[in-house]
């Protein structure tokens, strides 16, 4: 036998598995191999896109009829909308110029409609926009303007109606937006909100509202020092991607020399009453101003005296500040208007109803603000009044009386009260608007973001 033929046999039997498990699992093995070179060999091969014949096809087309287009679109007139910013030393004339207005008619409008000539006070940078026709004639004129008074912002139209124009005034449909500021004090409070390290400064009226906000608790004159740091939560108002005006504080957080101060607004759903309270649902607001008048002195307390004008000698039941005719008179309390009107010896009068048996009186007014008629609701601070010399009255001043249960009571006398406290249904509404602020304040801490909004 050759040796060769002999090693090449003891090697293969040796290749053979000696179990039988082991000879199962070969043989599966080889058939699956035999089946796919067979698969390999029977699979076709794709042609090459080279060896393809190539056929070229021809066919006409139409063109359009252009100058059918052109003289449909010469008979459809053509409006164009362009918009502008205020620039300093603008005149209605150089606006017009800019929105590619060409109208004297809309011109004489916009000058001497009452409502329309609220246009030309729009502040440099704010937005205006019109819409004319082919030849500059105006269709529409619109802005969006800030009525300072009363914070409420107006959108003034002006439209062609055929051969005049009709000048409207209404409410402006503004976007609501929360947003949340952060800082820390470097040097002062002011240049802590003026800094824009999370891309914005804080509004004026914002730092207003925090300030008068924690007064109570912190002297901002003497008692800020660096390292101290605030979170506020903010209402803002947008119209076309543009900042409108800024509205109420949320709510609040200042730490001031390792102390936190902490506060929410909450308002009354039915009520429509708020005020602002501590986490814990206690009122930070006193319930009643220490003077209805700003400015003003005390001419005669709640106390015996002489009659100015009988001469008699009589219990004065409230306290008389001396101020000059058409000095504002805040309301001390929020509370409902109980009596607006003429009272006799009390001249023109006020008398707001607050809660529990809380009320005060305001007489002697020159003149009764607008609105107030019996059942208005009246917020603390607002405006109820003018300083006068109504009634029995010898000079401008104003009479204001607190009663208790309807008797007049010494205001000097009594402890401070605090604002009506919320009842249950109320605390457990404002136990879920402080779990979200208190939430807001947590995104706000030195290891949250510094700035979101939605």
């Amino acid at each position: 036998m050759n040796p060769i033929q002999k090693i090449t046999r003891q090697s293969l039997l040796q290749l053979v598995p000696r179990t039988r498990k082991a000879r199962i699992l070969s043989a599966g093995a080889a058939l699956l191999s035999v089946c796919a070179f067979g698969a390999v060999a029977v699979a076709p091969i794709a042609p090459d896109v080279a060896d393809m014949p190539v056929r070229s096809i021809e066919q006409s087309l139409e063109l359009p009829n252009l100058a059918d287009q052109i003289a449909a679109l010469q008979q459809d007139e053509q409006q164009f909308i362009r918009e502008e910013r205020i620039r300093p030393g603008d005149s209605l004339g150089s606006l017009f110029t800019r929105l590619g207005v060409d109208d004297a008619d809309a011109q004489k409008f916009v000058r001497t409609n009452k409502t329309a000539r609220r246009l030309l006070s729009l502040k440099t940078g704010k937005r205006i926009q019109a819409e004319t026709d082919e030849n500059g004639l105006l269709l529409s004129l619109r802005a969006v303007i800030a009525d300072g008074k009363a914070g409420e912002a107006r959108q003034v139209e002006v439209e062609r109606q055929g051969d005049r124009f009709v000048a409207t005034d209404a409410p402006a449909k503004l976007e609501r937006r929360v947003e949340m500021r952060s800082r820390v004090i470097a040097s002062s409070l002011y240049s802590a909100t003026d800094s824009n390290v999370d891309g914005g400064s804080m509004p004026d009226s914002v730092v207003s509202q925090m300030i008068e906000m924690f007064s109570t608790n912190i002297d901002f004159r003497s008692d800020i020092k660096r390292g101290d740091r605030f979170n506020v939560v903010y209402e803002t108002f947008w119209l076309d991607g543009e900042l409108v005006k800024t509205g109420r504080i949320l709510a609040g957080e200042f730490v001031n020399r390792g102390v936190a101060y902490q506060s929410v607004w909450y308002e009354d759903p039915v009520t429509k009453q708020g005020g602002y309270y501590s986490l814990d649902g206690k009122a930070l607001k006193k319930a009643f101003l220490k003077s209805p008048l700003e400015f003003s002195r005390i001419s005669s307390g709640f106390s015996m005296r002489v009659h100015p004008l009988s001469g008699k000698w009589k219990a004065h039941k409230g306290v008389d500040y001396a101020a000059a005719q058409g000095t504002p008179i805040r309301a001390s309390a929020d509370g409902t208007v109980d009596f607006a009107g003429n009272s006799g010896g009390y001249g023109n009068q006020v008398v707001l109803k607050h809660w529990s048996s809380y009320s005060t009186a305001y007489a002697h007014m020159s003149r009764i603000a607008p609105g107030m008629r019996k059942g208005a609701k009246v917020s603390q601070g607002q405006v109820i009044g003018y300083v006068g010399s109504t009634g029995w009255s010898t000079g401008p001043h104003l009479h204001y009386e607190f009663r208790v249960a309807g008797q007049a009571q010494d205001p000097g006398k009594l402890k401070s009260l605090v604002q009506q406290p919320l009842n249950q249904a109320e605390a457990a509404r404002f136990r879920m608007a402080a779990a979200d602020m208190k939430h807001r304040f947590s995104l706000l801490a030195p290891s949250g973001n510094a700035m979101a909004a939605h």
